[in-house]
């Protein structure tokens, strides 16, 4: 079971976490619902959102809905049975995201247009269907991008250019938006220690070098993350729009180069 961090910071408000079933969908459910979130989960595998649901902190409320964020009618009868059943929306975190190695030499065009409806329509989809509930509770949006999205890297061509859309699509959302009352902000994680990335962590060469250029040596844990989501949502950050936390380990900080000590 998760553990419990309860202070009733988000008691009342109602979230929405997009990619919920795992990794750093799954944290940032847990920290809301242990601060008195209602709590729901999309996701595209119900086995996946129901352990989420059963390990979360005691006394949290995780509802569980089964969504794919790369179309555009589940996702707005997502967020609309969500105000239907709860009467609000106060946080949407678009947190899903797909991954697949490859350069714009050998990367074939359903895999790009896959990684695309994902990683980015399903942002602009949950962000539309969404803005008008978040404009009566003066809520947020909180953007799930990547260090990839700040900087490109090697071999991953469509989702360095999926997370740099989302990247300017915080930023448009953050101008546009701010007068009607919403915050829209976004971090970005370096790796993190996810089930998507087991291929890559599994790989004792790959890891080595990741090491070398993270200057606190290790990934990033999902809660680390569901952290700042959790702060850019929150009271706290109530005149916080349109940033861009890297949750990196001081990668941005060494701008990729080795750790040489």
């Amino acid at each position: 079971m998760a553990e419990s961090r309860s202070t009733g910071t988000f008691t009342g408000a109602v979230v929405i976490v997009t990619g919920g079933g795992s990794g750093i969908g799954a944290a940032t459910a847990h920290r809301f619902g242990a601060e008195g979130a209602t709590v729901v989960i999309a996701g595209r595998t119900q086995e996946k959102l129901d352990k989420v649901a059963a390990d979360a902190p005691a006394g949290s409320t995780i509802v569980t809905r089964v969504a794919d964020t790369s179309d555009e009618q589940a996702v707005t009868s997502l967020v609309e049975d969500v105000v239907a059943e709860h009467g609000r929306l106060d946080t949407l975190v678009n947190n899903a995201a797909v991954a697949e190695p490859g350069t714009v030499a050998d990367i074939d065009g359903d895999t790009w247009r896959r990684i695309m409806a994902t990683d980015v329509d399903g942002v602009f989809y949950a962000s539309k269907a969404a803005l008008p509930h978040l404009r009566t509770s003066g809520g947020s949006i909180v953007n799930v991008g990547s260090v990839s999205g700040l900087g490109g890297d090697w071999g991953m061509a469509a989702y360095n250019a999926a997370k740099g859309a989302v990247t300017n699509l915080t930023n448009a959302m953050a101008l546009d938006h701010a007068g009607e009352g919403v915050r829209v902000n976004a971090v970005h994680p370096s790796l993190t220690a996810t089930d998507m990335s087991a291929g890559i962590r599994s790989d004792d060469d790959t890891m080595a070098a990741f090491r070398r250029r993270i200057p606190m040596g290790r990934p990033a844990e999902p809660a680390e993350v569901a952290d700042v989501i959790a702060f850019l949502a929150s009271h706290d950050a109530r005149f916080v729009n349109g940033a861009h936390i890297p949750v990196d380990g001081g990668l941005g900080a060494s701008n990729g180069q080795p750790n040489m000590g």
